[in-house]
C-alpha cells in the first residue's frame, strides 16, 4: 500500500473524499501489529511453564527486586512492573496459590503485604526469563539495528 504522507506518492481518497494514509504508513498501526505478533510469541514461550504474560512480568519484576535485596509491597511491584493495582492484587495471589512467592503482613504497615519469591518461584522465574529472552531474540533478530530499536523504544516505555 502507499501512504499520502510521502512526497511525490499520490495518495488515496477514501469513498467520503477524504485523503488518509495507508495503515503501512501509521506508526500506530504498526506498532499494534507488531506487539500483538510479539505477545503471540511470547504466550506461546510462557505455555509449556504454566504462565501467562501477566504472571511472567510481575514474577520476573519481584525476582528481580528480590536480588537487589528488596521485599516489595504489591504497590512498589505494580509501578516496577508498569502494572495495574488491582490487576497485580489479582495475578500475585495467584502465583501465591502456586506456590512461587509469599505475602506476609508488612510490620511497618499492616494494610500492605510484603512480597517475597519462594524457591520454586525463582527457579520458575529464572527459566522463564530465558524463554522470553530466547523469544525476545527470535522475533527482534528482524531488526537490523538493536541499539537504534531501543533508542526509538525507551522514551515510548518512560514512565509518565
Amino acid at each position: 500500500m502507499s501512504g499520502v504522507a510521502r512526497p511525490g506518492v499520490p495518495g488515496h481518497g477514501d469513498r467520503y473524499g477524504r485523503t488518509v494514509p495507508a495503515p503501512d504508513d501509521s506508526p500506530g498501526f504498526l506498532f499494534w501489529r507488531a506487539s500483538l505478533h510479539w505477545q503471540h510469541a511470547i504466550a506461546a514461550a510462557l505455555a509449556p511453564l504454566d504462565l501467562t504474560h501477566a504472571q511472567f512480568v510481575l514474577l520476573a519484576g519481584l525476582w528481580w527486586l528480590d536480588g537487589r535485596g528488596e521485599r516489595p509491597n504489591q504497590l512498589r511491584l505494580a509501578r516496577h512492573s508498569g502494572t495495574d493495582v488491582k490487576m497485580t492484587s489479582q495475578v500475585v495471589r495467584r502465583l501465591e496459590d502456586k506456590g512461587l512467592l509469599t505475602r506476609v503482613t508488612d510490620p511497618g504497615d499492616t494494610r500492605a503485604k510484603r512480597l517475597g519469591i519462594t524457591p520454586a518461584g525463582a527457579r520458575l522465574a529464572t527459566e522463564a526469563v530465558a524463554a522470553v529472552e530466547a523469544a525476545d531474540a527470535a522475533f527482534f533478530g528482524a531488526v537490523p539495528d538493536r541499539a537504534a530499536l531501543l533508542a526509538v523504544l525507551r522514551p515510548l516505555a518512560a514512565e509518565e
